[in-house]
C-alpha cells in the first residue's frame, strides 16, 4: 500500500515527464543554457583573475592559461573574425534545421544539439564581443580551448555516433518509434 506522499511524489514525477514529452525543447534549452552560461562565466572568471598569458598553476600538465584566438580551432585563420561570425551564423542555422529536420526525436538528440548551440553561441557571442575568443583550459601538448569547444566536441561525437548507431536507442523502441 502507497503512502500519500508516496503517491503525491510519483504523481509529480509523472506530471514532469508529461510535460518534457509535450515541451520536447526543454532539454535542449535547458542543455544549450548550461553549456553558455558555464562558458560564459568561466571565461569571465580567467579574464577576471588572470592576465594575458598567465598560467596557473605555473607548470605541470593541465593548467588555466588565460589566451586568446581571433582564429578558429587550432588557431587556423588568425584575424578573420567576420568571415567567422558569418560562418558560426551559418553553422547555428544548419544546426537548428538538423534538429528540426532530423534530431529532435529523442533525449539524445536533443542533448547533443543542445551541447553544440551552446557552444556555437558562447564562442559566437566573444567573437561579436571582443573579436576574439577567450581560451583558458592549458592541457598538455594540445592548443587551448575552452568550455564552448569542449561542447562542441563532445556534441560532434554524440552526434556521429548517433548517426551511426541510430539514435533511437530503448526510448525510441518503447515509444514504437
Amino acid at each position: 500500500m502507497m503512502t500519500e506522499p508516496g503517491r503525491a511524489r510519483m504523481e509529480s514525477a509523472g506530471r514532469l515527464r508529461s510535460l518534457l514529452r509535450e515541451m520536447p525543447a526543454a532539454l535542449l534549452i535547458a542543455t544549450a543554457s548550461a553549456a553558455f552560461g558555464a562558458d560564459q562565466l568561466t571565461k569571465y572568471l580567467v579574464r577576471a583573475n588572470l592576465s594575458l598569458g598567465e598560467s596557473w598553476p605555473a607548470e605541470g600538465f593541465f593548467r588555466l592559461t588565460y589566451g586568446t584566438n581571433s582564429g578558429t580551432a587550432f588557431g587556423l585563420f588568425p584575424q578573420q573574425t567576420v568571415i567567422l561570425t558569418i560562418a558560426s551564423v551559418v553553422a547555428i542555422g544548419f544546426i537548428i534545421y538538423f534538429y528540426k529536420a532530423h534530431g529532435g526525436q529523442t533525449r539524445l538528440s536533443r542533448l547533443t544539439v543542445g551541447l553544440l548551440l551552446g557552444g556555437a553561441f558562447g564562442n559566437l557571442f566573444d567573437r561579436l564581443a571582443a573579436g576574439e575568443v577567450t581560451d583558458f583550459i592549458d592541457v598538455g601538448p594540445w592548443p587551448i580551448f575552452n568550455i564552448a569547444d569542449s561542447s562542441i566536441v563532445v556534441g560532434i561525437t554524440l552526434l556521429i555516433a548517433g548517426l551511426l548507431w541510430g539514435y533511437g536507442g530503448e526510448e525510441s523502441r518503447a515509444r514504437g518509434d
